[in-house]
């Protein structure tokens, strides 16, 4: 009764005011989101994972175990074995930075799109997204008109696409199609058996879920983010960023809320990362005696940020609030992730398991911090350095030499082709597959660039690298850039005035490129501004660099 009181309160107010205005007002938006579309999860419940039958204790006798663990949101600075870490270097990760040292750095590791939705799609598909049309991350309609309307002023205006609402689909099918093979259908051709572990992001319908493409189980939720705590826990630390609209709308919409195999929503008992590394644990343990995929995507440190009270504490020597609760939140998934890797070991499991270690994107500019991507320059949204350089690292011990680098470009769509290489299955033969496997180039066996050429597109937002050279283009804007990476791989010169022969031939690159892809599953709603070298809490000039981003 309470919610429907709500929703005819603020159903008047919605007609009063003009909510679906693009502009309109925001405040009443969230209340709508907060009371009408906000559901109650139920109590927490345990998940109790299926067994897998005894067989021989001899593991090298089945193929590797594959665990893929992905960061959201995770700046490439964030990790201290790049060269700092958060918090001028506050936060070690040792955790994290063990996957390299006893494996391999693919120190040229690049995100599949610079977005977290298209970017997942290509690891699990091994495909750019943009050759089955999923070329934009899935947001609520909502959430495109409040994001529109709170850019709609300042020197760059955000850009809404009102015509193209009517070729929108529902929200809940924006996703993956199930006519792609994702890792997971791939895998287990070989019997693995097959885990999701939170966070998808690749539709949220059940024909789009988890376990539609091939995951035996799933814990976790569809949606693109949610809470760690409730807000008013008394063990979280809470740092919300008024000035960023997406930080409102998660406040207001994020729920606190997991499901097993896509059933009733139940409320974690404890905080998120936290309990995906309790399950995790207890999903290694279930599994020991056969071969299994596990998909871990923790959400940190995406946005909201929620920080432990005992990660908050442990940092006293950060004064700035927001960046004592990120750092809190890197330490914790560090942590967490140290866990894992231990419980490989506790089960006899480390030398037969391929660990994988990335991010989705790079960080974020809605944080409001200056240095999560450093030394590069952009932020996720953008195609610069800063938003697709990603930390790649890999191990499997006794395989992949501790200590290894490999330097040259790589992809998140070439963890698909790794996986199949080292689970013995062949790759898909009817589609065009763009990852390579990347183990033969850990282990010395194949040299020089698995790719020549790399592509990112976001509308009409588009780049090329190709060897050394990377052209930028944003027709919006009526700009190009062109750099050269290997004298200027924080792109700070750009040359396109200089080439114009060299902005013509990459161009021609791009043009061929966009004539193999699919014509996206929904439009761009949405074209909205990124400073390329400010986070979003510091006030714009003209002299900015700028793109504009499609979604």
């Amino acid at each position: 009764m309470k919610k429907l009181v709500w929703g005819l309160v603020i159903a008047t107010l919605v007609l009063t005011l003009g909510f679906f205005a693009v502009g309109g007002k925001q405040g009443v938006m969230l209340l709508f989101v907060k009371h009408v579309l906000h559901t109650e999860a139920a109590p927490t419940q345990p998940v109790n994972w299926q067994q897998a039958p005894v067989q021989s204790a001899n593991t090298g006798k089945r193929p590797p175990n594959i665990l893929l663990i992905v960061a959201d949101d995770l700046g490439y600075n964030d990790i201290s074995l790049n060269g700092g870490g958060v918090a001028g270097a506050a936060v070690p990760t040792p955790n994290i930075n063990s996957i390299a040292q006893n494996g391999i750095n693919f120190s040229g590791g690049y995100a599949g799109n610079a977005t977290c939705s298209p970017s997942r799609a290509a690891m699990l598909t091994g495909r750019y997204p943009t050759r089955f049309g999923f070329e934009f991350t899935s947001v609520p309609m909502t959430f495109s008109k409040m994001l529109a309307g709170a850019k709609s002023k300042g020197l760059h205006p955000a850009i809404y696409h009102s015509e193209s609402e009517a070729a929108m689909p529902a929200f809940e099918s924006q996703g993956v199609p199930t006519s792609e093979i994702s890792m997971a259908k791939l895998l287990k051709q070989a019997d693995y058996h097959t885990i999701h572990l939170g966070k998808w992001h690749m539709g949220e319908s059940a024909a789009m879920a988890p376990n539609a493409h091939g995951f035996d189980e799933s814990l976790g939720f569809l949606q693109g983010g949610m809470m760690f705590l409730e807000e008013g826990d008394p063990n979280v630390v809470n740092s919300q960023q008024r000035f960023d609209p997406i930080d409102t709308f998660l406040w207001a919409a994020a729920p606190f809320a997991v499901s097993y195999n896509n059933g009733t929503q139940f409320k974690p008992p404890s905080y998120v990362t936290d309990y995906f590394t309790d399950e995790a644990l207890q999903a290694i343990k279930a599994n020991k005696d056969r071969a299994f995929f596990l998909y871990l995507a923790y959400n940190a440190p995406h946005t909201p940020l929620q920080a432990t009270r005992e990660d908050y504490d442990a940092l006293p020597q950060i004064k700035d609030h927001t960046r004592r609760v990120y750092a809190a939140m890197i330490r914790n998934l560090d942590r967490n992730i140290g866990r894992v890797l231990s419980e490989l070991k506790t089960q006899g499991l480390a030398d037969n398991t391929l660990v994988i270690f990335t991010s989705d994107n790079g960080g974020a500019n809605y944080i409001g911090l200056d240095d999560l991507n450093k030394p590069y320059r952009g932020w996720k949204a953008t195609f610069f350095e800063g938003g697709t350089r990603v930390p790649f690292f890999m191990q499997w011990p006794g395989v992949i030499p501790a200590g290894s680098r490999f330097s040259e470009p790589v992809s998140h769509f070439d963890i698909f082709a790794t996986a199949a290489g080292v689970a013995g299955v062949p790759l898909p033969g009817d589609r065009v597959i763009d990852g390579v496997d990347l183990l033969p180039y850990a282990l010395g066996s194949k040299h020089g660039r698995p790719h020549e050429d790399l592509f990112w597109r976001s509308g009409v937002y588009q780049v090329v690298r190709s060897a050394d050279w990377k052209l930028q283009v944003n027709p919006t804007r009526d700009k190009v850039w062109l750099y050269d990476l290997a004298t200027d791989p924080t792109e700070q010169h750009d040359l396109a005035a200089a080439q114009p022969e060299r902005v013509g031939q990459l161009q021609a690159k791009l043009a061929a490129f966009n004539s193999q892809q699919a014509e996206s599953l929904w439009p761009s709603l949405l074209e909205a501004p990124v400073l390329i070298d400010k986070p979003l809490n510091r006030p714009q000039a003209v002299t900015d660099e700028f793109i504009y981003w499609s979604n």
